[in-house]
């Protein structure tokens, strides 16, 4: 059964799991839908085409499902996914897709920290942290692992590897790859994130792979063509450290940081 706060405003048609604890004066909109287990903090806000999972918590004052800033918004109805275990801290702002049977995606175990935004249609992978007053803009697609430090401001249609990281303050204009550090205005990348794949089990061959692309892209004086090409022919371009970041290439469309 739900906890929910007599206060709290519950539109018809919602649809609130088993043991979701909804508090004081939050309000949760008719098309919303809430798994089991997930906290609704007071006087937070979840509306729109909505679909949250398990175990999320929604701090007080944050603001998910809002309406999509893009002025292409036609009507119909996009929506929001969202997954397990998600933390959406203070004032965050997580946005609808802007078309019609659309969606902003958002997958497992990631920290939203306060006054950040994500945008409409981003695609956002798992564990993800996103420090505070960062933002995503529309249509942003985010890896596994990624680490989006305070007041990151990334543009429209970039995309960020999986164990990426984004430093403080940095304005992400093109494409971060996998497993590297990027840091500036605009941001360049500076080195891999050797601490960030020490933590994520990473062996110390793997970091050797993610260094040795580091090199190709960054230190060898080669253009992009040159340097994927002189991935593909590496010993290990087969194994999932370069593989992951070849395929990474293959699919950038505003080019590499």
């Amino acid at each position: 059964m739900a906890d929910i706060h007599p206060t709290a405003i519950i539109e018809d048609g919602a649809q609130i799991d088993e043991g979701v604890s909804i508090g004081a004066y939050a309000y949760i909109g008719s098309e919303v839908s809430i798994g089991k287990g997930s906290i609704i903090a007071h006087h937070a806000t979840v509306e729109g085409f909505t679909a949250i999972g398990e175990d999320n918590q929604v701090f007080p004052y944050a603001y998910v499902g809002g309406k999509t800033h893009d002025l292409k918004y036609k009507g119909g109805k996009p929506g929001l996914k969202i997954g397990a275990r998600n933390v959406f801290r203070e004032y965050a702002t997580v946005h609808l897709a802007t078309n019609d049977a659309e969606f902003t995606v958002l997958g497992d175990d990631n920290v939203i920290l306060a006054y950040s935004h994500v945008a409409h249609d981003c695609i956002v992978g798992n564990h993800l942290v996103m420090s505070s007053h960062s933002a995503l803009g529309g249509h942003v697609i985010l890896g596994d692992y990624c680490n989006i430090g305070w007041g990151v401001g990334v543009h429209q249609f970039c995309r960020v590897g999986d164990y990426a990281m984004a430093g403080a303050c940095s304005k992400v204009v093109q494409d971060i790859p996998p497993y590297m550090i990027a840091d500036g205005n605009p941001a360049e990348v500076r080195t891999i994130n050797k601490v960030g794949l020490e933590r994520r089990g990473f062996s110390a061959t793997d970091i050797e792979q993610a260094r040795a692309c580091y090199k190709a892209l960054y230190r060898e004086g080669l253009n992009r063509s040159q340097a994927k090409e002189k991935l593909a022919a590496h010993p290990a371009a087969s194994e999932p450290v370069i593989a992951r970041l070849l395929d990474f290439m293959s699919k950038s469309e505003r080019g590499l940081a």
